[in-house]
């Protein structure tokens, strides 16, 4: 018997060889934990008391695929080498799966004879977010076994498929439910041991000859392919690696998907994403919260305005199965709001995305309420009314009186004071903000809100919450605009302003979506509404005799153009057609505007605009970490990756600039601020990395403030 070591184990029990993985938490693939699955399996095939072998992993996983941080890093023993030795076993293995069984961890259970699984199983390819492909043979074993439709919905989505769909697509073999995987998995070994010929996943033929028949099923591939394709490399390799699958004997395809892995693996984008999936993992420390509180999830919500945020905000909570009471002031209002709601679902369904009866389970949930009685005994409740500081505070004054003690009062605001909030309870330790981004049911940012009373034990409690509604949630100080849309307002004033000095929307717009966006900051503004950002900049200005007005958006709004939904904002659009076109007015207001404040105009490059938004932003990020108003440079890049839909491919803003040097960006930005003024002041935080040598990702504040 092999002698136990700390990542695979071994051992027979009736004939049947155990081999257990065990690299806690979600046992991913470490150096070592191959090598000993390779041993295992010619340990057991060698033995003539073993009929036949289980691979499993223990602590309630089987592989969560390989270890991220080993990417790029030589290998001496790869996933290929030994899923080989598995698929060649001449005794048959058995894949038991619980938990997560992803990218390398799938490809050794699809390397196995037979795979039976848990209901608490869950299956995935998901290289390709992270710009890769599957290497240990996915490519060529998926398809084989449930069909290339399926295997290109796996792959270049990188969604995860749970056990009743792994059953339904033939992935797996049967779904246990004993509660005993073991003992489960060990029967069913023995019931199979001496059937032959083997089932040997690289041989299957069936699916293979229907989809070479069918040349067709391809095609929608490539067109998803080539929208995901069109920055990163990995879509297209995906496709044409499950392309070789149907037409290229199997060691063939196995070679050009070593082949591309190996391309792949080194590139500037993989390199960002991977820096990006850690930027994401790491926003959700924070640095001197307890380590003894365990906070409590929120069964129960509240939502106060049944608007746009208010409505998704509700959607939100009924996706993630949790109860929650949608309150506003009248009948009418609240009934436009649940009928928003209804549309919403019904747009998901006719995109196949959902079903009907998962749909009336959610609508289910909302319960529309008009009495702030009605919510008292909600764990959170979440106020997400219009910007006006006396509508908040009066609806806090309410909340006070009738919340439970502990109940969480949080605010969706995107820009005021939490402390101006709290300052309306007697309980201002309970006060956060929880800043969804819109759409609220979409996007993947919650922007979790310090006040200056707000408790540790609050923090963390909402934090949990926004996990727990699949968000992402990212902890900042209290200032206007919160770190997130401040950071990004010295983008949006630079833009505004290159229109006085003579770029178009439509210009800029183009050069943010051939950077990557999927859309350019005008068409989204079109989007959200020209008039949501209006009253801030009049607050602004109000409050800030030097606030350097923006006259092209105020004119517009002033015109009554709002965007999309009134048909004419920067763009006009024609009706029931969402389809931007340029409109000669807007040409005629920034036009007048540079007249009448005497401003000249010229012709920019796309580079001098891209750089003229993107450095403002950066420059504000640094002031924003120095101050403490976010813990790290690269919680700013987790917030504009899924707040603001910066290009994932690019890593972050902050990993972005890294790419041009601290150094150059601060001559920059230094010759901006002679040219432009004070809004072009260099952060400190800027001139200090600059100086040294070092990178803006890797910027940390002292300390939350």
């Amino acid at each position: 018997m092999m002698e136990q070591t700390a990542l695979v184990s071994y051992r027979v029990q009736d004939r049947i060889g155990v081999i257990t993985v065990f690299n806690p938490p979600l046992n991913a693939l470490a150096p070592g934990m191959r090598e000993g699955v390779i041993d295992s399996v010619r340990e057991a095939n060698l033995d003539p008391n073993v009929d036949a072998i289980v691979l499993m992993g223990a602590g309630g996983h089987f592989i969560a695929g390989a270890d991220i941080r080993q990417f790029g890093k030589a290998r001496s023993v790869s996933t290929r080498d030994s899923a080989a030795v598995i698929a060649n076993s001449s005794k048959p293995v058995v894949a038991a799966i619980d938990g997560y069984c992803l990218g390398g961890g799938l490809e050794h259970a699809l390397a196995c004879h037979y795979r039976v699984a848990t209901r608490r199983a869950r299956f995935g390819l998901p290289e390709v977010k992270i710009g890769l492909v599957p290497a240990g043979g996915g490519t060529q074993r998926l398809p084989r076994l449930i069909g290339a439709q399926a295997a290109l919905d796996l792959i270049l989505s990188g969604r995860h498929v749970d056990a009743d769909e792994a059953v339904g697509l033939g992935l797996v073999a049967t779904e246990l439910s004993s509660g005993d995987l073991q003992s489960d998995a060990i029967a069913f070994a023995r019931q199979v041991a001496h059937d032959r010929p083997l089932p040997a996943v690289h041989e299957m033929t069936e699916k293979r000859q229907a989809d070479q028949a069918n040349p067709s099923v391809l095609d929608n591939a490539r067109k998803v392919a080539a929208r995901q394709g069109r920055h990163i490399k990995a879509p297209r390799y995906a496709l044409e690696l499950v392309e070789a699958s149907l037409n290229q004997p199997f060691e063939e395809g196995l070679r050009l998907e070593h082949t591309y892995f190996s391309e792949l693996e080194t590139s500037d984008e993989a390199r960002a994403l991977r820096y990006a999936f850690f930027a994401e993992r790491t926003a959700a420390k924070i640095p001197g919260a307890p380590t003894d509180y365990k906070p409590a999830p929120v069964t129960s919500a509240a939502v106060i305005g049944a608007g746009t945020m208010g409505s998704g905000i509700a959607m939100v909570f009924a996706d993630a199965g949790i109860p929650v009471k949608l309150l506003e002031v009248s009948p009418e209002a609240l009934e436009r709001g649940m009928q928003r709601i209804a549309s919403t679902y019904a747009i998901k369904l006719k995109r196949n995305s959902i079903t009907q009866a998962e749909i009336d389970e959610r609508i289910a949930l909302i319960q529309p309420v008009e009495r702030y009685e009605d919510i008292a005994q909600c764990d959170a409740v979440i106020e997400a009314v219009f910007e006006r500081i006396d509508l908040k505070i009066d609806i806090f004054n309410r909340l006070e009186a009738v919340m439970k003690p502990d109940a969480l009062l949080l605010t969706n605001s995107s820009a005021i004071d939490i402390n101006v909030m709290a300052g309306a309870t007697r309980r201002p330790q309970l006060v956060a903000g929880s800043h969804f981004f819109a759409p609220a049911n979409v996007m993947k940012l919650c922007e979790i809100v310090k006040g200056d009373s707000t408790s540790p034990e609050t923090i963390l409690r909402a934090a949990k919450m926004g996990r727990d509604l699949g968000k992402i949630s990212v902890v900042v100080g209290s200032c206007d605009g919160f770190a997130a849309n401040r950071s990004r307002a010295a983008l949006v004033t630079e833009m505004m302003l290159l229109l006085e000095e003579g770029a178009l929307p439509q210009q800029i717009d183009k050069v943010m979506i051939d950077f990557g966006y999927p859309m350019g900051p005008f068409a989204v503004s079109d989007l959200s509404g020209l008039d949501v950002s209006y009253d801030t900049r009049k607050r602004r200005a109000a409050a800030d005799p030097t606030y350097r007005k923006l006259h092209v958006p105020d004119r517009l709004v002033e015109m009554g153009r709002h965007g999309q939904k009134n048909g004419a904002g920067w763009y006009r659009y024609e009706p029931g057609d969402r389809t931007p076109h340029p409109d000669e007015v807007v040409g005629q207001v920034i036009a007048q505007v540079a007249k009448d404040f005497g401003i000249a105009q010229r012709s920019f490059s796309d580079e001098e605009v891209l750089r003229r938004l993107l450095f403002a932003s950066v420059n504000e990020a640094c002031k924003i970490v120095d101050e403490g108003k976010a813990l790290r440079a690269s919680d700013i890049d987790v917030m504009w990756l899924n707040g603001f839909g910066f290009p994932r491919h690019r890593g972050g803003l902050m990993y972005w600039a890294d790419g041009i040097g601290a150094a150059e960006i601060h001559r920059q930005v230094c010759a901006w601020h002679e040219t432009y003024g004070k809004r072009w002041k260099p952060a400190s935080l800027l001139a200090e990395i600059a100086n040294s040598g070092g990178r803006l990702r890797d910027a940390v504040a002292s300390k939350l403030s």
